[in-house]
Order: structure tokens, then C-alpha cells, then sequence
């Protein structure tokens, strides 16, 4: 698909790529002919459910307990509408933009499915809310990830009946008055409309997958500055040979170490001490390929996991149109995603944890062999000595975020909903770790990119040091101390661009 066309909704499974570029940017989208046929056809049977004598769960009677009230025929769309306003409870601040346009294309595409029952007129809406970038304001708290994410969606789905607040262009509207502008009306809701709107898994699976995408930017930058690090403690490339990853047959093991060693291919500061009398290095150096190695298949697995997510149908009950049943279930139930939320925040935090160690190293006179602190004049200048702490405190933090959300399940609804995932809450904070982690590599490869230019006239890799180059297009060489939080952010941004990215991007499962 060309970068400008619209993404086609409904005609086939979503890619990992296609949603990191929805998370990335605004994206068009386009729904599929053949999805509108399967959603009329889904949106008649439940028409023929609702006008029908027996109970039907949300279409024609109450929600949750109040599934034994039966709902009058002319209180159905108050229902449905009702259900909306009353789950509108969220608090907290509000889902990035990213995010909340992640959702929309995951609530799209599985309403397109054709199992929801809802009508075109609403998936319609839905496109065209999408490709005006009209973004709805959704409070961050409020779900517990099963019955669906109930409050988040239903702040989001306010803005179908022209409530609650709209972003537009960077400005937050009224959602009447930015849909007005827009030419869009709002929607009487039919029957199940608003409980297909609120049951899903979408917020909880696009905070999952905007914590996945950021780690993997974390840890291909990881990987470059581990790299860095090797040459600017005089490490060695032999913990990379092919032949000991072969005989431990890890995949992402072999994958990681063949990465190093063509970063690490040409070092001219690899090639002066390569008959040195050091036997071994720390394990923060030569154990690389199997820690972050282990990080990759976690970050690999849980990819496969999200992306069937990203495709499922989450909504209850379904309707089968082929058979006209409906069925109640529980795929609104977001284990998965809370699984994989609390694996990636194990990633997370050990990508960055074996990163401080190597800035530690750094560092430390002892063990790197360079000035202390990696100050030219050190005594009047401190050099990187609160870097390293910076970055303690942050894989510090960290580690207190790895608690796993979903062994947390509290009792809802009455004890109708008396297990539940605690998805949105664990995805949630999967975003502020990988910042985190980012952050931790971004300070390795600032002084990583010092302690090479000390190992001066010898030179690193040619393609670290187009790495290296980047940097100090941002950051000049620290001869004295200066304002470091400067250069720490510019270090952020600099790991973030494409020419540091690519260096180890074929790792990626979102890339591959």
C-alpha cells in the first residue's frame, strides 16, 4: 500500500505496519464493498431480534444484572443512547490523540466484521470521523478491561450522538459543533448500536499496541547504543560469534548478535586491542545477545498476540447472520492483552536495565579505563556522574511498574463481571516505562558517543559512526560541564531518527 492511499477497512486482516502507521499519523481509511454487505446483513437480523417476542441481551433488554428487564419497543433507542451517557464515567487525563486514533480504526474494522449488528449509516459515520481527524476526548481511566472497555468507548462513542468534546485541528470543540463544521450530523442510535459501540477490547489493545511500538523504538536504539558502548569500553566482538548462538538455538538470540556484529564490522578501535590480555567483559556487554535477545522473542510473541487482537471481534453478543442467532460471550474479556501488556513491561524494563549497567560502566574509571565521570578535567567538571544517576532512577521506576496488572482482577457490575483483566490498566502503563527505557538508552548512547571520541584518533564502525555523527550534529563533545538535561533530550531525539533506527529496525516484528 502507497503511504498516501487509504488504508481499505473490512477486506482483510490488519498488519502490524498498517496500525503503527495509523498510531504514527493521521491515516484515511476506505471501507470495503463486501464488509457493507456483511454488516447489512448482520444489521437485518438484528432487527428481526429485536422485534421479535424473546430476550435478546442489549436489544431489547437491559445491560449487565438488568438483563432480566425487558425494554419496551418504544424505549429502545433511549436504550441505546442511555447506555452511552451512563457509561460515560471515565476520569483522568485525557488518551493521546495517537491513541484514541488508533481506536477508532480498531472499533471500525471489527463493526465491519458484520457480527456486530450495526447499520452502515453508523460505520459510515465512524469512516467519516476518521478521515476528518476529528479526534474525541477520552479520559485515560475508568476501565477495567472486560465487559469491554466500557467508559473510555463510551466517551469516545458520545461524539456519535454530537456530545461531549471533539479535537479538531489541535483545538477542542464542542463534538456538536466540530462535527457541524465537518458536515457531519449526529446518529439516532438503532437497536444494539450502543452497546456494539462500548463492548470491545479496542482501547485496551491500541494502549498495548502504542506500548509496543514504542518499545521496539527503545530497543532498536538499545541495541545501537549497546553497540557504541562495546567500542567505547575496548569490549569485545567475540560474544557475538554465530557459533555460540547456535549451540543455545534461541531465535532472537542469533538474530540480536548478528545485528551487533554488523555494527561492530570495520571498528578500528576493535582491531587495537583484539589480542589484549582481558579475557571476558562485564556481563552487560557480552551477555547482550542473550538478555536483549530474550526481550526480542517477548517483544516478537506478543506482537503475533496483538495483531490477532487488533483483528478480533470483541463486541457481545454476536449476531450470526447466516443463522440469525444471537450468542452471548465473553470475547470482550481482554486477557490476552493483559498478558501481553505485563510481558512487554518486562522487556521494557530489563532493555533498559542492562543499558544503565553499561552506563555505569562508562563512568567508572575502574572498569572503563577513561577519565572518571568521562569528564576531560574532571574534579571541577562532574562529567556524566547524574546521567548514570538519571538513569538509575528511571529503570528504578521502572521496575516498580512490573507489577502484573492482570493477577489484579476486582469484581464488578454487581458481581455480574466478577473477573476481570485489568487490560487497559496494564497497557496503559506500558507508555510512560517505554519512555522511560528510551530515555536510559538515549543517555547510553550520549556517553557511549563520549568514551569513543576519548578512544580518539582510533575510530568505531563506519556504521555506528554515521550513529555517532547524528549525534553530534545535536550534541557537541562534552570538554566541560553544561546544562546535561539539553543534551539528554536532544540524545532522545536523535536515537528516535531513521539513520539510528535502520541501524537495527530488521529486528522489528512491526517492521519485518
Amino acid at each position: 500500500m502507497a503511504e498516501h492511499d487509504p488504508l481499505k477497512l473490512g477486506a482483510r486482516p490488519l498488519k502490524l505496519a498498517e496500525l503503527r502507521r495509523v498510531y504514527e499519523r493521521p491515516q484515511s481509511v476506505a471501507i470495503d464493498a463486501e464488509a457493507v454487505s456483511a454488516v447489512t446483513a448482520a444489521h437485518t437480523a438484528t432487527a428481526r431480534l429485536a422485534a421479535a417476542d424473546a430476550p435478546a441481551y442489549g436489544i431489547n433488554t437491559g445491560f449487565g444484572l438488568l438483563a432480566q428487564t425487558r425494554i419496551p419497543t418504544a424505549q429502545r433507542a433511549l436504550l441505546q443512547r442511555n447506555i452511552i451517557l451512563s457509561h460515560s464515567a471515565g476520569v483522568g487525563p485525557l488518551l493521546d490523540d495517537a491513541v484514541v486514533r488508533l481506536t477508532m480504526v480498531l472499533k471500525l474494522a471489527s463493526l465491519l466484521q458484520g457480527f456486530s449488528g450495526v447499520s452502515e449509516e453508523l460505520v459510515r459515520f465512524l469512516e467519516r470521523l476518521i478521515n476528518a481527524g476529528l479526534t474525541p476526548c477520552v479520559p485515560s481511566q475508568g476501565s477495567v478491561g472486560a465487559s469491554g472497555d466500557l467508559a473510555p468507548l463510551a466517551h469516545l462513542s458520545l461524539s456519535v450522538l454530537g456530545l461531549g468534546e471533539i479535537r479538531r485541528h489541535g483545538e477542542v470543540l464542542p463534538a456538536a459543533e466540530a462535527l457541524a463544521q465537518e458536515g457531519l450530523a449526529p446518529l439516532t442510535l438503532g437497536p444494539k448500536e450502543g452497546l456494539a459501540l462500548l463492548n470491545g477490547t479496542q482501547v485496551s489493545t491500541a494502549l498495548a499496541l502504542a506500548g509496543l511500538f514504542e518499545l521496539e523504538t527503545a530497543f532498536a536504539a538499545a541495541v545501537v547504543s549497546g553497540a557504541l558502548s562495546v567500542d567505547a569500553l575496548a569490549g569485545s566482538d567475540a560474544p557475538f560469534d554465530p557459533r555460540i548462538q547456535s549451540v543455545r538455538g534461541h531465535g532472537g538470540q542469533a538474530r540480536v548478535a548478528q545485528v551487533y556484529r554488523e555494527l561492530l564490522e570495520g571498528s578500528a578501535i576493535r582491531e587495537s586491542h583484539r589480542d589484549c590480555p582481558r579475557v571476558q567483559d562485564p556481563y552487560s556487554l557480552r551477555c547482550q545477545p542473550q538478555v536483549m535477545g530474550a526481550c526480542l522473542d517477548l517483544i516478537s510473541q506478543q506482537a503475533v498476540t496483538l495483531a490477532t487482537e487488533a483483528n478480533a471481534v470483541t463486541d457481545n453478543p454476536l449476531i450470526f447472520a447466516d443463522t440469525g442467532e444471537v450468542l452471548s460471550g465473553g470475547n470482550f474479556h481482554a486477557e490476552p492483552v493483559a498478558f501481553a501488556a505485563d510481558i512487554l513491561a518486562l522487556a521494557a524494563a530489563e532493555v533498559g536495565s542492562i543499558a544503565e549497567r553499561r552506563v555505569a560502566l562508562l563512568v567508572d574509571p575502574k572498569m572503563s579505563g577513561l577519565p572518571p565521570f568521562l569528564a576531560q578535567d574532571s574534579g571541577v567538571n562532574s562529567g556524566f556522574m547524574l546521567a548514570q544517576v538519571t538513569a538509575a532512577a528511571l529503570v528504578a521506576e521502572n521496575r516498580m511498574l512490573c507489577h502484573p496488572a492482570s493477577v489484579d482482577s476486582i469484581p464488578t457490575s454487581a458481581n455480574q463481571e466478577d473477573h476481570v483483566s485489568m487490560a487497559t490498566h496494564g497497557a496503559r502503563r506500558l507508555i510512560g516505562m517505554t519512555r522511560n527505557t528510551l530515555t536510559v538508552a538515549a543517555i547510553e548512547f550520549l556517553t557511549a558517543a563520549q568514551g569513543v571520541d576519548f578512544r580518539s584518533p582510533l575510530k568505531t564502525s563506519p556504521r555506528l559512526a554515521r550513529a555517532h555523527e547524528a549525534l553530534r550534529l545535536k550534541v557537541p563533545f562534552a570538554k566541560s560541564d553544561r546544562l546535561l538535561s539539553l543534551d539528554i533530550e536532544a540524545a532522545i531525539q536523535t536515537v528516535r531518527l531513521p539513520e539510528v533506527q535502520s541501524l537495527a529496525r530488521s529486528l522489528l516484528p512491526s517492521y519485518r
